[in-house]
């Protein structure tokens, strides 16, 4: 783990278990190898990787078979059961019994609650067209969903369900199974719909046809767990605030680490692309085209 997230060990062993958890019940998640030298499932190491020396937490896990969700051509019927495999995972982990679980109560950027913070960032999309955009979602976020966070269900979240944290293996028919879900460090308490809104976010960005996506996801979603009313209403403005989230601080993050540029602007060619078309289109077209597909979606 990077040495800010080794700052705080017990979290990690709360990840750590919950992975182990999570592997027992079914979820194509790594297990953890033991140390051969303590049987820890976790060790403190001081390594300098070029900044000086840090201290770094050090685990083995075990292969996961697959290749990227965003790097394999999935269908819709993919992704409905993508998203019903994410939401049976937020449901199992309603189960989950550890003495240190209030590590998973801590503030993160990357949470969809904390939208309004892009506003401190915002600079760095000066001379962009596509500023304009931006403050207007933040806007009618703002206004339109951030008096009903409170209500929303909640419970232990994934946090990060993207593109290139969900490994797939190919089937019969041109279809794809899951076969590894990655990365659990934003593993926290917070709202169920927020993994629905980065499910659908991150697999509409290579999707040729995006705009069927919301209505799999929402189908394998709710085949689970069912959103209320305040929640379907927000996803649009979630789904935008992500990919709002996702290029602003990618441009941010490069002016830190240019020599990671490729990795960190992953998102800013298509993703400025369909925030564009989505915002063109409309909450009522959007939420009309993925309700409609979402209440006929079949699986046969």
């Amino acid at each position: 783990m990077n040495s800010e997230e080794s700052k705080n060990a017990t979290r990690l062993e709360v990840q750590t278990f919950a992975i182990s958890f999570l592997c027992q019940h079914g979820v194509p998640t790594h297990t953890v190898v033991p140390t051969t030298t303590t049987g820890q499932l976790m060790s403190m190491e001081e390594i300098d990787c070029g900044h000086g020396a840090q201290i770094y937490c050090v685990r083995l896990m075990t292969y996961l078979p697959g290749k990227p969700v965003g790097e394999s051509p999935v269908t819709v019927l993919d992704l409905y059961h993508v998203s019903k495999l994410f939401a049976s995972m937020d449901k199992t982990l309603q189960q989950l019994v550890s003495p240190n679980l209030d590590v998973l109560n801590f503030d993160v950027r990357w949470s969809l609650s904390k939208i309004p913070l892009l506003e401190d960032c915002l600079s760095v999309m000066d001379g962009d067209p596509l500023q304009e955009v931006i403050k207007a979602v933040l806007e009618q976020y703002k206004s339109h969903v951030q008096p009903k966070i409170s209500s929303f269900q909640r419970g232990i979240i994934h946090g990060d369900p993207n593109d290139l944290n969900i490994l797939v293996t190919p089937v019969d028919n041109g279809r794809h199974e899951v076969s590894g879900v990655l990365d659990f460090s934003l593993l926290m308490n917070d709202c169920y719909v927020f993994d629905v809104a980065v499910l659908i976010t991150y697999m509409m960005l290579e999707n040729p046809s995006p705009l069927d996506v919301g209505g799999a996801v929402l189908a394998g979603w709710e085949s689970i767990m069912v959103l209320t009313d305040d929640e379907r209403d927000s996803l649009f403005l979630l789904v935008l605030g992500r990919l709002c989230q996702s290029l602003v601080y990618g441009r941010c993050n490069v002016r830190k680490y240019p020599d990671n540029e490729k990795y960190l602007l992953t998102t800013a060619k298509s993703g400025t692309r369909l925030l564009t078309k989505l915002w063109e289109l409309g909450k009522k077209e959007v939420e009309r085209k993925w309700f409609t597909d979402a209440s006929t979606f079949s699986v046969n």
